[in-house]
């Protein structure tokens, strides 16, 4: 079987569009071809040769459904034979500065132009690929009226063929060539989406737990432009498009899906001076994936993963006017990369793509002698709050360091010194009934941030019947909550605002959940801040990606996949990244390193590395993947309703959870992402809402019964529906509630009772 990469698509441009040399039909059809399956006469491949006889179709020409065929191909005629020959005339007003073959080929392949081959290819492309001709090669083309004609041979697996020739420096829109780009432009927008503006666009400040006044935001409408991987500089810019919104997305205002082939370019002038004894330094969020930044044409660097922030000082490019920010982005959305739920073709549990910028952009002036980051821990029992600071200049010896903890704006503990212990009294803790937050700050010299923070204790201690329990502030609690894979009909990856964010956690949370399980995504910082506020727990998923070994579950012997040490590096510094970036969130209670045996490896150096680099957190090293016997957690998914082998000996000294049950389908009319598409749910779809309700109520009564037998937790699949899928407790556009928040917290109430 052939290796299943899917395509990534194009999506529309006019001005690249206008770009493409052949000439098309209207209304942006298919190149129509004449084929053949019967090997034709000699010379078929020149001008002049009698091709009348021969069928007629679009492009591309391959397998139908139902029928082996290559992976990212648009089939708009059907080609089940080993061979065909294709001729189709074009037509050029010049020759291009550079022509390049856009192809898939599937399994062997020769491309002629006007009768001279200028391309062999052997075996098969897993996506279309663009391939620059020489000016040997090129020679063949002329100005007017030009011939392409192919023959391709079928081996084994899925079959394709697809040729056109386009000017690489203007790429094409592949819906003008072969009709389709494979994305669905749903209509389905969010409340908040609708609302969404180039001067409301995420407003807020972006960093929670270090928070400075001085700062500028720089979302809104950027220049942008698709070129080639090997291009350096932008030759012209398409258009402008809305930050913080990936180009994939209907925010973004462009909705074209990048290529592994291409390079997403942005550009901004900005207004920015160092003040004496400042620096001043751009911070991105997150961007999706591999990102370089230059400021007055000046590198600054390139940051490689798509899920954390990075920022470059820009202090020394800076000029007194006229500066400009330039980022380039690569998104192959494959190999090594992690990239969650992300894949080329999306459906079933998989989704549409999300490259570029797609959290804040921000500027921020900072003192030379400033604070960098802040690592907060908290003890229960002595109710001191320790922070430990990382600082940034050159001479700290007669600077103090101060901090002071605030409740409700009265400054309740101050200290001095490194590290800084805070000893609050009568410390009040927090929890999902109630989530109290004490206020910080610490300052040095001229340099002050503002911070906050939980005091809590995370643990797991036994029950009267042995079963390990999970402990908050060392009180059993059951882990209760959804699934919540955090995509939006209109952002893609990026929610529409804060807003959005906050009212879901809040709706969950009057729904009777106490946790989420956020899946294979890392949410905007203020997520989280939301999650303290409301008081939520949240299970978080390392993010995704590279080679998988079998998924086996929970039997013996289990595989991991096999990585480089260099693929495994990356993830492993992405991982640790992440508990950096998120480790002063008191709502974040257990890390998940892996989620089904995606991507999983290394298994038990991982877990045993996870624990000793974060020992106030729970750790599930894989949910619902291969048990390796490592952290705290041994997590088994089990559809559509909960299950659990509570007796197994095995798992006497983990928790155990359900880690993913239910997955109940209910369609909403007028509320689908695409109503062509399968729509669906776990254990096929009920006949009526009715039916629906008392499945759920079926499962939610099965998991009750598990938690008597030593069950600890349990994550409901799913908060919302995501394009084909349909099992979410809202729509997708989160504008209907399939049961009410109320009714649900009814429906929840036995697995929250002591």
């Amino acid at each position: 079987m052939k290796n299943p990469i899917r395509l990534r698509w194009l999506a529309p441009s006019l001005a690249v569009a206008a770009a493409l040399l052949p000439c098309l039909a209207k209304g942006q059809q298919p190149a129509v071809w004449k084929y053949t399956t019967d090997k034709p006469a000699d010379g078929w491949e020149a001008p002049g040769f009698d091709d009348s006889a021969w069928k007629s179709g679009p492009g591309g020409f391959g397998g139908k459904e139902g029928q082996k065929r290559a992976p990212g191909g648009v089939v708009n005629t059907e080609w089940t034979s080993d061979d065909i020959w294709l001729r189709r005339e074009f037509e050029l007003k010049e020759v291009p500065a550079k022509p390049a073959l856009f192809i898939h080929h599937d399994d062997d392949a020769e491309v002629y132009l006007n009768g001279k081959e200028v391309r062999r290819f052997a075996n098969y492309s897993t996506n279309y690929e663009i391939v620059p001709l020489d000016p040997a090669q090129s020679s063949a083309l002329k100005a007017g009226s030009n011939l392409l004609s192919v023959h391709c041979h079928q081996g084994v697996g899925g079959q394709y063929i697809d040729v056109h020739v386009i000017n690489a420096n203007s790429l094409p829109d592949v819906r003008t060539l072969i009709g389709s780009d494979g994305a669905v432009r749903s209509a389905l927008i969010t409340p908040w989406g609708e609302k969404v503006t180039e001067q409301n666009a995420w407003r807020e400040y972006p960093r929670p737990q270090l928070q400075r006044k001085e700062w500028t935001n720089l979302n809104g409408k950027w220049d942008y432009t698709i070129t080639t991987l090997d291009a350096k500089t932008p030759a012209n810019w398409l258009g402008k498009i809305l930050v913080p919104f990936p180009i994939e997305s209907k925010l973004s205002g462009v909705q074209r899906m990048l290529q592994p082939y291409e390079a997403l370019w942005y550009r901004r002038p900005i207004e920015a001076k160092a003040s004496e004894g400042k620096r001043v330094f751009i911070r991105f969020e997150a961007v999706d994936y591999k990102t370089t930044v230059w400021c007055n044409e000046q590198e600054l660097g390139t940051h490689i993963g798509g899920n954390l922030p990075f920022s470059y000082d820009i202090t020394d490019t800076l000029k007194d006017s006229g500066n400009v920010i330039t980022v380039r982005v690569e998104d192959s959305t494959g190999g090594s990369q992690l990239r969650g739920k992300q894949v080329l073709n999306p459906g079933g549990i998989f989704y549409t793509r999300n490259s570029g910028i797609w959290q804040t952009v921000w500027l921020e002036e900072v003192p030379e002698q400033r604070i960098e980051a802040l690592a907060i821990t908290t003890d229960i029992k002595t109710g001191e709050i320790t922070i430990k600071p990382t600082l940034k200049g050159n001479d700290y010896s007669d600077v103090d360091l101060k901090a002071q903890a605030l409740d409700d704006g009265k400054v309740v503990a101050e200290a001095k010194g490194s590290p800084l212990v805070l000893k609050v009294p009568d410390a009040k803790l927090w929890s999902p009934a109630s989530p109290h937050l004490y206020q910080i700050k610490v300052s040095i010299g001229a340099d002050e941030v503002t911070s906050y923070t939980g005091i809590r204790k995370v643990g797991q201690e036994r029950d009267k019947d042995g079963n390990l329990r999970f402990m908050l502030n060392d009180k059993p609690i059951f882990h209760w909550g959804p699934l919540d894979q955090g995509w939006w009909p209109d952002g893609v990856l990026a929610p529409p605002s804060d807003t959005a964010m906050a009212f879901e956690i809040q709706w969950l949370k009057d729904a009777g959940f106490n946790m989420i399980r956020k899946h294979i995504k890392v949410e905007p910082s203020r997520y989280y801040y939301h999650c303290d506020k409301i008081g939520m727990l949240v299970w978080q998923d390392q993010v995704s990606g590279g080679a998988s070994p079998p998924w086996t579950k929970f039997d013996l012997n289990p595989k991991d996949a096999q990585w480089s040490d260099a693929d495994h590096k990356q993830w492993l510094s992405e991982l640790d990244q992440m508990i950096t970036h998120l480790g002063n969130f008191p709502s974040i209670v257990v890390w998940t390193p892996f989620n089904e045996a995606w991507g999983q490896h290394r298994t038990m150096e991982v877990g045993e590395w996870t624990v000793k680099r974060d020992p106030t957190r729970t750790v599930n090293i894989a949910s619902g993947g291969n048990f390796w016997p490592v952290g705290h957690v041994a997590d088994l998914h089990h559809y559509p309703d909960p299950g659990y082998p509570t007796e197994d000996p095995r798992y006497k000294d983990f928790v155990k959870v359900v880690g993913e049950f239910g997955g109940h389908g209910w369609p909403v009319k007028d509320h689908l992402w695409n109503v062509s598409k399968e729509n669906w749910g776990y254990g096929g779809l009920p006949k009526s809402i009715e039916e629906y309700r008392e499945r759920y109520e079926k499962s939610i009564r099965i998991l009750a019964e598990l938690k008597a037998k030593g069950v600890a937790g349990g994550v409901y699949t799913q908060t919302t529906d995501v394009e084909e899928e349909i099992n979410g407790l809202m729509t997708y556009d989160r504008k209907v509630m399939k049961i009410s928040a109320e009714d649900l917290k009814k429906i929840h109430a036995p697995l929250m009772a002591d």
